[in-house]
């Protein structure tokens, strides 16, 4: 094995996921250990009861130790929730050099000048990815280091989020007796699992929905051109369906995964769905049609706000590789055809890459995001400067 075993955690608000692993010289990720539990105290991927997200994170850890036989004392930590957003930003430089010829130096000098973008003071900066250079506004330069030029321009993606919420996040792991806790945004690493070269220089949008969250990371112009998270997810289906239909949460949940939905213009059939008399509820008949349009509103709404943020941006007419969906959510049936049909481009479901080991429970898109957390940890492994490591996350996640 190339490097020392990673851990990888996602507390999220159905499950708490800890998974680890080791790198195969031939670049495949081996898991030699697994943990998971339901998740209780997190809600929108925020912990809103710390003592019972605690207990759920000691479980999955402990069960993780116990099958890899290590003792886990550093964590990589996925973090979600509506509070992160990215902002876009531009640094500049002049090239004061004789031959004008630009230097490491020159690309760290306007890399911070992109960096330092006014944000509130309760606001934090997870990520700083820059996109691509410009000499003397040239676009699409990759790496200007050695070429001729008067001035220097970096455009930058910047995520950020409130510094208590994330805090507290990390605070769970910390009070487990995890001494050292990294953390990434898990639409990142989502992305990071899933993806090929050739989706990302095609450009595509991948979409984690989670069950209180739902991430967005966007691909275009060979770099990262957006990044999100909405605090909607699959629970919110369920409970719609609870309220609308008078129905409790856990049939509202089975309703949900066995009827699925269905593309926008495509009429479900008008058939019944009978319900069992349960919980002090009694028996019912459902409609089929009912049942669809109350997934269909809520759907609409949030994939909506996605695609708005990509028209705003005119990036559109770029997602060659159309969208890709991960977490649990992916698994709705009718959901990739239902997307297809909102975005009008291709919709498919993504799944880990290059994964062995313990594979067959880490393969499904609800994995993307540890499995990706594990695949930045080996690859970053032993640098925890997090200025060292944000001046490189633009090649990292473009590779």
């Amino acid at each position: 094995m190339a490097n020392d075993p990673v851990v990888a955690l996602e507390i999220g608000t159905a499950k708490v996921r800890v998974l680890i692993g080791e790198e195969r010289e031939d670049d495949y990720i081996m898991i030699t250990g697994v943990g998971e539990c339901a998740s209780r105290g997190v809600r929108k991927g925020e912990i809103t009861d710390f003592d019972h997200a605690l207990a759920a994170v000691e479980q999955a850890l402990k069960e993780a130790e116990d099958q890899s036989k290590v003792s886990i004392n550093e964590v990589q930590v996925a973090l979600s929730g509506s509070h992160i957003q990215a902002a876009s930003t531009r640094g500049t430089t002049p090239i004061i050099a004789p031959d004008g010829e630009i230097t490491r130096e020159h690309m760290d000098a306007v890399m911070e000048a992109a960096r330092a973008i006014n944000l509130p003071v309760d606001r934090h900066v997870l990520h700083s990815i820059h996109q691509q250079f410009f000499v003397d506004d040239q676009e699409g330069v990759m790496n200007p280091e050695g070429m001729v030029g008067a001035k220097l321009s970096v455009s930058m993606l910047v995520v950020h989020g409130v510094r208590n919420r994330i805090m507290n996040v990390l605070k769970v792991p910390r009070s487990a007796g995890v001494e050292h806790v990294e953390y990434v945004f898990g639409g990142l690493c989502a992305a990071l699992a899933v993806l090929t070269p050739e989706q990302k220089e095609s450009g595509c949008v991948v979409i984690d929905l989670g069950a209180g969250t739902t991430d967005y990371v966007v691909y275009a112009n060979r770099s990262i051109a957006l990044a999100g998270s909405l605090g909607v997810g699959g629970d919110h289906l369920t409970n719609d369906l609870a309220m609308v239909l008078r129905i409790p949460t856990s049939l509202a949940e089975r309703v949900k995964c066995d009827c699925g939905v269905h593309p926008p213009d495509t009429a479900p059939p008008d058939k019944p769905v009978p319900l069992p008399p349960t919980s002090g509820f009694p028996g019912r008949t459902l409609r089929l049609t009912d049942i669809n349009a109350i997934m269909d509103a809520r759907l609409d709404e949030t994939l909506g706000l996605i695609l708005q943020e990509l028209q705003r941006n005119n990036l559109h007419n770029r997602m060659g590789a159309g969208v890709v969906l991960t977490g649990g959510g992916a698994y709705l049936g009718g959901l990739d055809e239902f997307v297809a049909q909102k975005f009008q481009m291709p919709c498919t479901i993504g799944r880990p890459r290059n994964v062995s080991g313990i594979a067959t429970t880490s393969e499904g898109p609800e994995y993307a995001v540890t499995v990706g957390l594990l695949r930045y940890g080996l690859r970053t492994e032993g640098d925890h400067d997090r200025g060292g490591w944000r001046n490189m996350l633009g090649r990292f996640f473009r590779r």
